[in-house]
């Protein structure tokens, strides 16, 4: 099922959360939706299942207009991040609530919930008591009873936000693969840029009711459209720079360029992992001094001073030897290095 969305707007109050969002999700595809808390990313799922009707704007399932009609007709399943199930139910009336709302006999939700506990690891499950369930097994129980009535799109808004570090990563990929399975459209909102990158085929980002970009995760990540989406998507430093005589001059120094206008002001990104402390070819090299550093679960994290810029650096543990206060060499390939704001037909030849 394709989901088209145009010139979607809707405003609370004096705050407007959603600005003329225009976009579309294919059929079978998983498109994050990420941006911070009030960039009206749950506004805009909420709209998409019918549970806010928009100030102005269309949404459309395939060719089908579905603005006006309410959510129990849009064939809609939605997870919520507080699971919002019924804790005087069993799992398996929690699951067959739908299908019994709309008059399907008790055999057939039974057989259903089997199939639906089979699919979310929980066989078994069906007579246990909501209070006895932990977070995951509530959340899988959550994403079944969403799947009850036969969906063609799934809508997740921060499902795994509640959830331990270590849980959230299995769930994410289980929902991946279930979702993959079905062959279903869906949508899946969160805040954690690594959750969005990792289980997603597209990502928009957004940011105060706009959607900033649009892209797969390399997109976002590697060639961010705008300054907001390249410092929320992961860590980055950002230099600006001027383009003369074929570089691109920053207080760096000088990276190759081709294609941009001359004297045009431009600003470059440059991700943490980039920057090498041992030699590579076609690489910009600054002496600098490391100012800071902190491992982390195998990681060094620092920055390092140069010409009163402050790079952030993240390397593997093993695979340099740096501390706090000492000088070092460090090298930045040119090939690692983006303009900010240049799309695929735009990019310079390092970019290519």
């Amino acid at each position: 099922m394709e989901i088209r969305i145009e010139g979607l707007w809707k405003r609370f109050g004096d705050t407007v959360a959603l600005r003329d969002i225009n976009m579309r999700v294919n059929d079978g595809e998983l498109m994050g939706i990420l941006g911070p808390s009030g960039s009206g990313k749950t506004t805009l799922i909420r709209t998409i299942a019918g549970l806010v009707r928009p100030d102005k704007g269309r949404i459309f399932f395939n060719d089908r207009d579905v603005s006006d009609m309410p959510p129990e007709k849009r064939g809609v399943g939605m997870v919520f991040q507080n699971y919002a199930l019924f804790p005087h139910m069993n799992v398996e009336d929690n699951i067959g609530f739908g299908l019994a709302v709309r008059g399907k006999k008790r055999d057939d939700i039974e057989k259903r919930v089997k199939e639906l506990l089979n699919l979310v690891g929980l066989e078994g499950y069906e007579k246990r008591r909501i209070d006895e369930l932990s977070g995951g097994e509530m959340q899988r129980v959550a994403l079944a009873r969403a799947l009850a009535p036969g969906v063609d799109i799934l809508l997740l808004d921060e499902p795994l936000a509640a959830l331990d570090a270590k849980l959230r990563d299995s769930l994410k990929k289980e929902i991946r693969r279930i979702q993959r399975e079905l062959g279903i459209t869906a949508i899946y909102v969160t805040h954690d840029q690594r959750e969005a990158l990792s289980v997603s085929d597209r990502v928009a980002v957004m940011n105060k009711g706009r959607i900033e970009q649009i892209g797969t995760p390399d997109e976002v990540y590697f060639r961010p459209e705008t300054e907001f989406v390249a410092k929320f998507v992961g860590e980055g430093n950002i230099i600006h720079g001027r383009f003369a005589d074929g570089h691109i001059i920053t207080p760096l120094g000088k990276i190759p360029a081709n294609g941009i206008s001359e004297n045009e002001e431009v600003k470059i990104l440059i991700r943490p992992e980039n920057i090498l402390f041992e030699p590579v070819e076609n690489a910009l090299k600054i002496r600098g001094k490391v100012v800071e550093t902190e491992s982390a679960g195998g990681e060094i994290y620092g920055r390092i001073s140069f010409n009163g810029i402050e790079l952030m650096f993240r390397r593997y543990a093993g695979e340099v030897n740096v501390k706090k206060g000492m000088d070092a060499d460090v090298f930045i390939p040119y090939d690692r290095v983006f303009i900010i704001g240049r799309r695929k037909g735009d990019e310079t030849e390092r970019d290519r």
